[in-house]
């Protein structure tokens, strides 16, 4: 860990006398006495004594004891004063008071201890600073606080470090929930693999058949269902009888709920899904009365059932997945309908978990100017029973201001009303020293650019969808400016000058990402940008640029194969296209070009791609001309998580006339599980050159997504740009 150790010597305490000495002169002057020997009291006495001898030298003893002496750090005990995770700090009458509201209580009162009043300054897990202190005071205090949420989780990458975890009050899935059972549970509960072939009626009927597989729901209104469950959740709390909460929830994927006559009668007597997941959780609630079931509610069961009530001991786990990021979930359409979701569901329990999502999943690396609504959605969370909070960042090493978002993020969630543009700047003016204006300077030009643009900002987004808002030339001019003013002012500060460059990545990204659509462009300049790319994020240990751990070396390696201009140039270029079997509506406006015009789609299916839903494609390229060739390969998309799977196969035609066809060859996809983006080619070659100038293709889709997908007896996509012969 690094450490910045400033060397203004700090007066401590403000007050005219102080009410206890930790140390003077460099020699211990006081002691930690825990009054009990419980671990979260001793890790808060470790704390307390490690970040004391970090600021001054001296390391002060710990002792377990209930007999104190005059200027003892004294921690242990229950106050009323605060809740679960609170604390009271209380430095009177020569003792220092760290009591607990419960649980880590005793650890986060030593947080606030050493960052409020001794002025401790832990950023990210590598950066901490922390001023130089031959004597250390307290003054008299009196403070008690609760978190606004009993709950409090982000992604960042620097939850690693335990001492960071403990400074942001964070905490994991594994200490709360049972076996680390705690979303997307059904399949680990009753493993289809175990179940499904013997019992398929336990699991949803979608499209005329039983559907068990790894991704699919349970038919909920089969009573073998819960008996089933019941033996398996004897045995797990068996395993872990001092934990309470488990998960009880849906698999991934969307609309794959049972459809069974008697399950469909529930749904719409409840006028959604979710009424009968919360009658099947309440009867286990009613079972395990000593237990908590934490349910998930998103997409198809986000909105809440009209006449079932969740009781006291069900949790409500309600995802915000499909909102745009723009604006605050009370200010767009997206948002407005999660709002009446979760005021339906605040009206009937007060024990809500909100999963939040603050970044781009599918360009983690690219910017991400939501800043200016963190606050105002987690005090709207607040005001709406949420008692538990899940900020979802993929808080990955290069990400958007990844140890910003984390930072502010952390403070939020314990206090929602705390000045968030102050925690910005804080954070700014000791994470990148002489740079802040410009990266504050950036930040908000950019924030200002994504809300006068009207694009919305999207958990899928692509730079390329901004490149006529945020992103378009004159203001990716102005944000290096500022970058390159940036990097100037610190220059001379090692550290600093890395922090500067780091986060300059997701511009550079972006750039890339771009200029893969732009054929005109300064190749040489392209490539010079790529190849630092590559070496910055080689040198700062970047090891995915999104959620399907896509690496930054495989994607420079791949630009320069796919997107860079190539030499030999495809025979297809421009040909016309013209379909018998049209794409899916919405990719119909650029379909008469994308397959021809030379540019290819990126990691994200937004941009370039043409898909069909669940059903085969069939076209007809016009070369203009007869022309000679040997090999014919079109450009597919694997993208699991988004169901877009490789389809069956196809076949590829040649005519001179467009009327009489001769068969070229054909290709076909073996099942691909993996869940990282991949572009795959559907290729056929022959070794005596065909003369053609028509080419039809028809692609043969997957029909139905498998069992194993999230997608189980849903459609599944296909995706494809390029044709390309050669």
């Amino acid at each position: 860990m690094k450490h910045i150790l400033t060397s203004l010597i700090l007066l401590v305490c403000l007050s005219v006398s102080a009410q206890i000495t930790l140390v003077d002169n460099g020699k211990p002057a006081s002691r930690i006495v825990v009054t009990d020997g419980t671990p979260v009291n001793q890790q808060a006495a470790l704390l307390l004594q490690d970040f004391i001898q970090r600021i001054s030298g001296a390391k002060l003893s710990i002792v377990t004891s209930t007999k104190h002496q005059s200027g003892d750090v004294i921690i242990g005990g229950h106050t009323d004063r605060a809740g679960e995770d609170g604390f009271l700090l209380k430095c009177h009458d020569n003792h220092m008071h760290i009591q607990s509201g419960g649980d880590k209580g005793a650890i986060y009162g030593v947080v606030t201890l050493l960052e409020q009043y001794l002025d401790v300054d832990y950023l990210t897990y590598e950066t901490v600073h922390f001023p130089h202190l031959e004597t250390i005071t307290l003054p008299e205090i009196d403070r008690a606080e609760t978190p606004a949420f009993r709950y409090r989780q982000t992604q960042s990458y620097g939850t690693e470090d335990p001492i960071y975890k403990m400074w942001f009050r964070l905490e994991e899935p594994n200490e709360m929930f049972i076996d680390n059972l705690w979303v997307h549970t059904f399949n680990r509960i009753l493993p289809s693999d175990r179940f499904g072939k013997e019992h398929p009626e336990y699991y949803s009927f979608i499209n005329g058949e039983r559907r068990p597989g790894a991704n699919s729901q349970w038919c909920l209104s089969n009573p073998a269902v819960f008996d089933a469950v019941v033996v398996q959740l004897d045995s797990i709390f068996a395993a872990h009888p001092d934990m309470k909460m488990i998960s009880v929830s849906q698999s991934d994927g969307n609309g794959t709920q049972c459809s069974c006559p008697e399950c469909r009668a529930i749904d719409e007597y409840e006028g959604s899904p979710s009424g009968n997941f919360i009658r099947f959780l309440n009867k286990l609630a009613e079972h395990y009365p000593d237990k908590e079931f934490s349910t998930l509610h998103y997409l198809f069961t986000m909105n809440p059932p009209k006449h079932t009530k969740p009781l006291p001991n069900v949790n409500i786990m309600l995802c915000d997945i499909d909102c745009k990021r723009e604006v605050p979930l009370t200010d767009n359409a997206t948002g407005q309908y999660f709002m009446k979701a979760l005021e339906g569901w605040s009206k009937i329990s007060n024990n809500i978990f909100v999963w939040d999502y603050g970044i781009n999943f599918d360009n983690t690396v690219s910017p991400f100017p939501n800043f200016h609504i963190l606050q105002k959605n987690i005090q709207t969370f607040k005001e709406h029973n949420v008692t538990m909070h899940f900020s979802q960042v993929n808080g990955i090493k290069g990400g958007d201001f990844s140890e910003m978002r984390a930072y502010m993020l952390g403070k939020l969630m314990w206090n929602p009303y705390l000045d968030a543009d102050s925690l910005m700047t804080h954070f700014m003016d000791q994470y990148y020293g002489k740079a802040s204006p410009y990266i504050y300077q950036y930040n908000k030009l950019m924030e200002g650019a994504l809300l006068s643009s009207g694009i919305d900002l999207w958990i899928y987004d692509s730079p390329i969808s901004h490149k006529n808002g945020m992103l378009n030339k004159h203001l990716i001019k102005r944000y290096n400016e500022l970058f390159d003013k940036a990097e100037e002012a610190v220059a001379n500060d090692p550290e600093r000058l890395y922090h500067v460059r780091q986060s300059r990545l997701t511009l550079q990204y972006s750039e890339l990402e771009i200029a893969r659509t732009e054929p005109d462009g300064n190749k040489d300049q392209v490539v010079k940008l790529l190849e630092l790319f590559d070496q910055r994020t080689r040198e700062y240990g970047v090891k995915t640029l999104n959620e399907r751990n896509n690496k930054p070396a495989d994607y420079c390696q791949l630009y320069k194969k796919r997107f860079l201009p190539q030499e030999v140039k495809s025979k297809a270029l421009g040909a016309t296209v013209t379909y018998s079997s049209k794409p899916d509506l919405k990719y119909q406006p650029i379909s008469d070009k994308a397959l021809t015009d030379g540019l290819y789609g990126g990691t994200t299916y937004v941009e370039s791609w043409v898909g069909w839903e669940g059903r085969d494609a069939s076209f007809v390229l016009d070369l203009g001309e007869e022309k000679q060739f040997t090999r014919i390969e079109t450009d597919f998309l694997h993208q699991l998580g988004a169901w877009i799977l490789l389809p069956k196969g196809g076949q590829y035609k040649t005519s001179k006339d467009g009327q009489n066809w001769e068969d070229f060859g054909s290709f076909a996809f073996e099942e691909d599980r993996e869940l990282t983006v991949k572009f795959v080619p559907g290729r056929s070659e022959v070794s005596t050159p065909a003369t053609a100038r028509y080419i039809k293709v028809d692609v043969q889709t997957l029909g139905l997504c498998p069992n194993w997908h999230y997608g189980v007896g849903h459609p599944a996509w296909f995706f494809l740009d390029e044709v390309e012969v050669y």
